[in-house]
Protein backbone atom coordinates (compact mmCIF):
# COMPACT_ATOMS: atom_id res chain seq x y z
CA UNK A 1 0.00 0.00 0.00
CA UNK A 2 3.01 2.44 0.74
CA UNK A 3 4.74 1.62 -2.42
CA UNK A 4 1.33 2.44 -4.46
CA UNK A 5 0.96 5.60 -2.50
CA UNK A 6 4.64 6.65 -3.08
CA UNK A 7 3.83 5.90 -6.64
CA UNK A 8 0.56 8.01 -6.53
CA UNK A 9 2.39 11.20 -5.12
CA UNK A 10 5.61 10.68 -7.48
CA UNK A 11 3.12 10.79 -10.85
CA UNK A 12 0.89 13.74 -9.24
CA UNK A 13 4.23 15.66 -8.64
CA UNK A 14 5.37 15.22 -12.49
CA UNK A 15 1.86 16.17 -14.01
CA UNK A 16 2.31 19.27 -11.76
CA UNK A 17 5.67 20.15 -12.90
CA UNK A 18 4.37 19.21 -16.71
CA UNK A 19 2.06 22.58 -16.08
CA UNK A 20 3.94 24.34 -13.85
CA UNK A 21 5.09 28.14 -14.36
CA UNK A 22 8.90 28.92 -13.55
CA UNK A 23 7.08 30.49 -10.73
CA UNK A 24 5.62 27.45 -9.36
CA UNK A 25 8.35 25.21 -10.48
CA UNK A 26 10.47 27.76 -7.67
CA UNK A 27 7.47 27.40 -4.93
CA UNK A 28 7.34 23.68 -5.09
CA UNK A 29 11.00 22.82 -4.93
CA UNK A 30 11.02 25.62 -1.26
CA UNK A 31 8.16 23.66 -0.37
CA UNK A 32 9.74 20.51 -0.77
CA UNK A 33 13.13 21.58 0.93
CA UNK A 34 10.97 22.75 3.83
CA UNK A 35 9.68 19.50 3.92
CA UNK A 36 12.09 17.36 3.43
CA UNK A 37 13.98 18.99 6.29
CA UNK A 38 11.47 18.55 8.58
CA UNK A 39 11.58 14.90 7.89
CA UNK A 40 14.89 15.47 8.35
CA UNK A 41 14.88 16.41 11.45
CA UNK A 42 11.66 14.02 13.17
CA UNK A 43 14.27 11.58 11.79
CA UNK A 44 16.92 12.44 13.71
CA UNK A 45 15.06 13.12 17.05
CA UNK A 46 13.92 9.60 16.50
CA UNK A 47 17.45 8.51 16.01
CA UNK A 48 16.84 7.07 12.50
CA UNK A 49 20.22 8.16 11.51
CA UNK A 50 19.81 6.45 7.91
CA UNK A 51 16.46 8.36 7.14
CA UNK A 52 18.09 11.54 8.68
CA UNK A 53 20.82 11.55 5.74
CA UNK A 54 18.59 11.11 2.88
CA UNK A 55 16.08 13.52 4.54
CA UNK A 56 18.64 16.24 4.82
CA UNK A 57 20.86 15.08 1.79
CA UNK A 58 17.37 15.81 -0.20
CA UNK A 59 16.95 19.30 1.16
CA UNK A 60 20.74 20.02 0.48
CA UNK A 61 19.80 19.13 -3.11
CA UNK A 62 17.00 21.12 -3.83
CA UNK A 63 18.71 23.93 -2.32
CA UNK A 64 21.89 23.62 -4.41
CA UNK A 65 19.61 23.32 -7.34
CA UNK A 66 17.91 27.03 -6.45
CA UNK A 67 21.18 28.52 -6.37
CA UNK A 68 22.49 27.20 -9.36
CA UNK A 69 19.08 28.97 -11.04
CA UNK A 70 20.24 32.48 -9.96
CA UNK A 71 21.20 34.27 -12.45
CA UNK A 72 24.10 36.99 -11.89
CA UNK A 73 24.18 38.55 -14.28
CA UNK A 74 20.58 39.51 -14.59
CA UNK A 75 19.76 38.95 -11.04
CA UNK A 76 21.57 42.00 -9.27
CA UNK A 77 21.48 42.50 -5.83
CA UNK A 78 18.58 40.27 -5.54
CA UNK A 79 20.32 37.80 -6.83
CA UNK A 80 23.65 38.33 -4.60
CA UNK A 81 21.49 38.05 -1.74
CA UNK A 82 19.94 34.97 -2.20
CA UNK A 83 23.66 33.60 -3.36
CA UNK A 84 24.61 34.11 0.39
CA UNK A 85 21.37 32.86 1.73
CA UNK A 86 21.69 29.84 0.01
CA UNK A 87 25.21 29.43 0.77
CA UNK A 88 24.72 29.59 4.29
CA UNK A 89 21.38 27.40 3.99
CA UNK A 90 23.94 24.71 2.66
CA UNK A 91 26.57 25.29 5.32
CA UNK A 92 23.96 25.21 7.87
CA UNK A 93 22.14 21.50 6.72
CA UNK A 94 25.82 19.83 6.57
CA UNK A 95 26.51 21.18 9.96
CA UNK A 96 23.16 19.53 11.31
CA UNK A 97 23.43 16.41 9.60
CA UNK A 98 27.51 16.32 10.68
CA UNK A 99 27.06 17.52 14.54
CA UNK A 100 23.68 15.98 14.60
CA UNK A 101 22.03 18.94 15.73
CA UNK A 102 18.33 20.31 14.91
CA UNK A 103 18.77 24.00 16.20
CA UNK A 104 20.46 24.82 12.22
CA UNK A 105 17.33 22.96 11.01
CA UNK A 106 14.74 25.37 12.60
CA UNK A 107 16.96 28.39 11.56
CA UNK A 108 16.84 27.62 7.64
CA UNK A 109 13.07 26.30 7.87
CA UNK A 110 12.64 29.66 8.71
CA UNK A 111 14.76 31.18 6.41
CA UNK A 112 13.61 29.26 3.52
CA UNK A 113 9.57 29.92 4.77
CA UNK A 114 10.78 33.89 4.67
CA UNK A 115 12.14 33.59 1.02
CA UNK A 116 8.86 31.23 0.15
CA UNK A 117 6.55 34.39 1.61
CA UNK A 118 8.41 36.57 -0.40
CA UNK A 119 8.33 34.57 -3.35
CA UNK A 120 4.70 34.11 -3.08
CA UNK A 121 3.77 37.77 -3.42
CA UNK A 122 5.25 37.85 -6.48
CA UNK A 123 2.59 39.36 -8.88
CA UNK A 124 0.52 36.48 -11.32
CA UNK A 125 1.76 38.81 -14.33
CA UNK A 126 5.20 37.95 -13.81
CA UNK A 127 5.04 34.32 -13.08
CA UNK A 128 6.11 32.70 -16.35
CA UNK A 129 9.01 35.33 -16.79
CA UNK A 130 12.26 33.30 -17.02
CA UNK A 131 14.33 35.95 -17.95
CA UNK A 132 14.88 39.73 -17.53
CA UNK A 133 14.49 41.75 -20.50
CA UNK A 134 17.16 43.66 -21.70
Amino acid sequence: MRGSLQAYKRVSVDSQLSSASPHKVIQMLMSGAIERLIQGKAAMLQGDIAVKGERLGKALDIVISLRSCLSMSDGGEIATNLDALYDFIIRKISEANRDNVDVPIDDVIDILRAIRSAWDQIPVEYHNITQVNA
